[in-house]
């Protein structure tokens, strides 16, 4: 079943930031948002991360402000190692914990991939809080998922995000806020293929989609394959 994928371009975390801290607020369209960088909106801090002093190991991969080089070779080593676009990896990470490798979720999921306990252990994790073991078992899942749904790069998203059961249950993309806004996000971030091939297939070739320009009350653009918005609508 294809689902409608929006593709979102919105500018984050203009600013560094100490902390990683967690805000919700609801916008003018009645969406629930959780991000670590308000950016003016009147929003509730929900969870407020406690700072960490790092070991020395720690320190000498920490990123620098861009948030990717210090992970650079560590990224592309594993990407080659499971077959997967590095540009992809970098998505996953920055949506999942926005490059801090102490990151740690409500429900307990830890690391730069954020891997939940059981998964980190599936994936021969010994410690999710160590970039290179996280970025391993994050990746080596990440390709599981992806085989177990044919290359479906959304459905391996959204399995990454609810978890594989949910994906079984629904068949498709789960009418689940949190993890729609987690698979445009990536989408957007990463604006790579959809579909992945195995076995020495050619990989799916989707018919491009129009694109339609949303410009919101707040100035926010948005890119997006389904003009969902009736006003300030053009064709991109």
């Amino acid at each position: 079943m294809k689902s409608t994928l929006i593709l979102i371009g919105i500018l984050l975390f203009l600013f560094p930031s100490a902390y990683a801290d967690i805000y919700k607020y609801t916008d003018e369209h009645g969406v629930v948002c959780y991000t670590d960088a308000p950016l003016g909106k009147k929003a509730d801090r929900i969870v407020k991360e406690k700072t960490v002093s790092p070991t020395p190991q720690q320190k000498a991969v920490r990123i620098d402000s861009q948030g990717t080089s210090g992970y650079h070779s560590i990224i592309h080593e594993k990407a080659t190692k499971y077959s997967l676009d590095p540009s992809l990896v970098k998505a996953v990470i920055k949506a999942e914990s926005n490059w801090n490798e102490r990151a740690v979720s409500r429900k307990g999921a830890m690391g730069l991939m954020q891997l939940m306990p059981t998964t980190a252990n599936e994936m021969d994790v010994r410690n999710p809080f160590n970039p290179e073991e996280n970025i391993e078992g994050g990746t080596r899942y990440l390709r599981y998922l992806l085989e177990r749904y044919n290359g479906d790069l959304t459905l391996a998203l959204a399995a990454y995000n609810a978890g594989p059961k949910r994906i079984d249950t629904f068949g498709t993309v789960p009418p689940i806020t949190e993890t729609r806004q987690y698979v445009n996000r990536v989408l957007a971030l990463y604006n790579g293929r959809l579909s992945y091939a195995f076995d020495g297939e050619t990989a799916k070739q989707k018919r491009p989609e129009p694109i339609y320009k949303v410009v919101l009350q707040d100035g926010t653009v948005l890119f997006t394959n389904s003009p969902l918005f009736k006003t300030n609508v053009s064709r991109f």
